[in-house]
């Protein structure tokens, strides 16, 4: 990946992830964050697993992201922008779409 496109991901990742490490911490706690999303099982939803990583990310020094770092900042701009596309009509505040775009790190009442 060049320089520039590194830069370019890093970029949109930190303007459509709009919610800070605490604030997305504090949510991924709760039992509104934890009933939403695709899960296997009993295990973790996908999107509350993302979360996790998303603060660890958010946390992190640009100059320590890999690949793999860059790799999910794509994939949850790609989730981002997709999900967002899908906004139900209406007061969405108490919405499962807003809780799935929030363990993403995207709230999107903070727009």
């Amino acid at each position: 990946m060049s320089e520039h496109s590194k830069r370019e991901t890093i970029d949109e990742f930190k303007a459509i992830v709009n919610m800070t490490p605490g604030q997305l911490e504090s949510w991924l706690q709760t039992e509104e964050s934890q009933s939403v999303g695709q899960k296997d099982g009993d295990e973790e939803s996908t999107g509350h697993q993302s979360g996790r990583q998303i603060v660890e990310l958010l946390q992190k020094h640009q100059a320590d992201y890999g690949e793999d770092d860059l790799a999910h900042m794509r994939k949850v701009i790609g989730y981002i922008h997709r999900h967002s596309a899908q906004r139900p009509s209406g007061d969405v505040e108490d919405t499962r779409w807003r809780y799935s775009l929030m363990n993403w790190g995207h709230d999107p009442l903070k727009d």
